[in-house]
């Protein structure tokens, strides 16, 4: 496969795409970036690496480091970690209170904002250090040890958290949450204001797509069943209520954050990371989920 050959198909096409899509602005450091910036990397496990634009400067990454934490949590707790959140698509806004109220706290799954809110306040209660951790984790699976948060996004985000205060103090009513709010909502937006570049998440998410091994050294970092589990959420819920849109257009598991990121893989193929700031009212980035879709379409290959 040209896969480079299809990335410059796919870039070509962009620059006559007219978007409608607007850069995230209720965390306010977010709207300063500028809307034109657009990268793609892709990370052949055969093949190496294959990209275009803006793919190695960095950006925060938001609701996709929900998937580096659910791994943590995975493999610390196992099975026992579904007593708390479910596994099943909200079709809700990801940072919905509704269902919260229905579902006597338990969160439909671990990528809407409830749910990552509970996978912190489990990793608070099992880390020694949580931000540490985490962020060790990051170093480990991508082998770059100078990924850090962005410290104006993070403080940005944290004087305006109000809605995920009140989707923790409504969990906690309900038993769901174990350790105080400030520091879960704390812990919760340093791994949301973690920056890398799509090489960087390309490489990252490569053990979802090698099985739950490091490509670069192929050591072992999760069990084969638990990727599995992981990849079949990233398919059902990784989009928030646009998940089904994405399996119709993309057909592939992946996750998005406000940051105009999107992570996907094939597996036993490859893992590909686009960025681009502007997000449709999904909340998921316009032309992302574009440039993802002709990557399928013109590979002729997905997971269906």
């Amino acid at each position: 496969m040209n896969y480079q050959q299809i990335l410059n198909e796919i870039k070509s096409e962009l620059s006559s795409i007219h978007y409608t899509g607007k850069v995230a602005s209720y965390i306010p450091e977010l709207a300063k970036i500028k809307p034109d910036k657009f990268g793609m990397h892709l990370h052949c496990i055969n093949s190496g690496h294959y990209n275009f634009g803006d793919h190695i400067e960095r950006f925060s990454i938001q609701s996709i480091s929900k998937v580096f934490a659910l791994t943590m949590a995975m493999s610390l707790l196992d099975d026992e970690l579904f007593k708390r959140v479910d596994v099943e698509p909200s079709g809700d806004p990801f940072n919905s209170l509704v269902q919260l109220e229905y579902e006597n706290g338990i969160p439909r799954n671990p990528f809407i904002n409830a749910g990552a809110l509970v996978i912190s306040d489990i990793l608070i209660s099992l880390l020694k250090e949580p931000k540490k951790d985490f962020l060790n984790f990051i170093h480990e699976i991508t082998g770059n040890t100078d990924i850090d948060i962005n410290p104006k996004v993070f403080l940005s985000e944290k004087s305006y958290s109000y809605r995920n205060a009140a989707l923790l103090n409504l969990m906690k009513s309900f038993g769901n949450i174990k350790n105080d709010i400030e520091t879960v909502l704390d812990f919760y937006i340093y791994q949301c204001s973690i920056a890398m570049s799509c090489k960087e998440l390309s490489t990252a998410f490569m053990i979802y797509a090698n099985g739950g091994k490091r490509l670069f050294d192929n050591e072992q970092i999760l069990s084969s069943r638990k990727v599995k589990r992981i990849n079949a959420i990233m398919q059902t819920c990784g989009f928030y209520d646009e998940a089904g849109e994405f399996s119709y257009r993309v057909g592939l598991p992946g996750k998005s954050g406000v940051g105009g990121g999107i992570v996907a893989v094939h597996p036993g193929q490859y893992a590909v990371a686009v960025w681009s700031p502007p997000l449709n009212p999904k909340g998921n980035s316009e032309l992302g989920m574009h440039a993802l879709e002709r990557l399928t379409t013109l590979t002729g290959l997905s997971i269906f």
